[in-house]
């Protein structure tokens, strides 16, 4: 089930426009996912302004979401920003709090963390003040971190530190490559997944899926999300 917050004018080169529903929208639309259809997780994504991530936290609240991913989408595979500069600290203290998991990219967790990331250690160093903004876990997605041969995701749930670890592929049809990394996380959540076996069956998938995506118009394109069906 899908809530519509943003709407994008967007291709495989960059973001042209963004348009924000208004807020009675968004509460009704999850009004009539969860009072009828329900969810067993939860994930979120681009939430452009402050107002936007104060409502769903409040929903998150209402409906005793206990199974949330919160994917911090601040930044397009073509570098287009899609958060307000204010919405990045209400973000940081009102929804991350109430995450299982939070996944950010590189330069999400830069921002998240206030650290630079040019290495293995301060990867670790950005997980942990990550978690020290609430959620429960996080994983870094590493594909940006220079290594030619392999992407690592870093998992921390306070605790340990695991590595997810995927032979690189070269192709730049990477266009959704986190949101699909998120979403498949969330999907194996409602299945009953244990947390660290739901990110480790989601980084299979988004791995499979980026190998078997295609090229679609000029910039970046779509992974191939049903490959497993072809």
């Amino acid at each position: 089930m899908s809530v519509i917050v943003s709407v994008t004018a967007q291709d495989t080169t960059r973001v042209y426009h963004t348009a924000d529903l208004p807020l009675e929208n968004i509460e009704l639309q999850i009004k009539a996912v969860m009072e009828d259809i329900g969810a067993d997780a939860v994930k979120t994504g681009m939430l452009s302004s402050a107002s936007i991530i104060q409502l769903v936290e409040k929903k998150v609240r209402d409906y005793n979401v206990e199974k949330l991913v919160v994917d911090p989408v601040m930044v397009s595979t073509g570098g287009d920003s899609l958060i307000q500069s204010d919405a990045v600290e209400v973000l940081k203290h009102c929804l991350l709090p109430r995450a299982l998991l939070v996944t950010p990219n590189l330069p999400e967790a830069r921002i998240l963390s206030g650290i630079e990331i040019t290495n293995q250690q301060e990867l670790r160093e950005a997980a942990i003040a990550i978690t020290a903004l609430g959620p429960r876990a996080v994983v870094i997605k590493g594909g940006h971190l220079e290594n030619e041969n392999e992407a690592i995701d870093l998992f921390y749930d306070g605790r340990d530190f695991l590595e997810f670890r995927a032979s690189r592929i070269p192709t730049r049809n990477t266009h959704g490559s986190g949101c699909t990394y998120a979403s498949a996380i969330t999907a194996f959540l409602a299945r009953g997944l244990e947390l660290e076996l739901a990110v480790g069956r989601a980084k299979e998938y988004v791995s499979g899926a980026i190998k078997h995506s295609y090229p679609l118009g000029r910039g970046n394109g779509p992974l191939g999300h049903f490959y497993r069906f072809w």
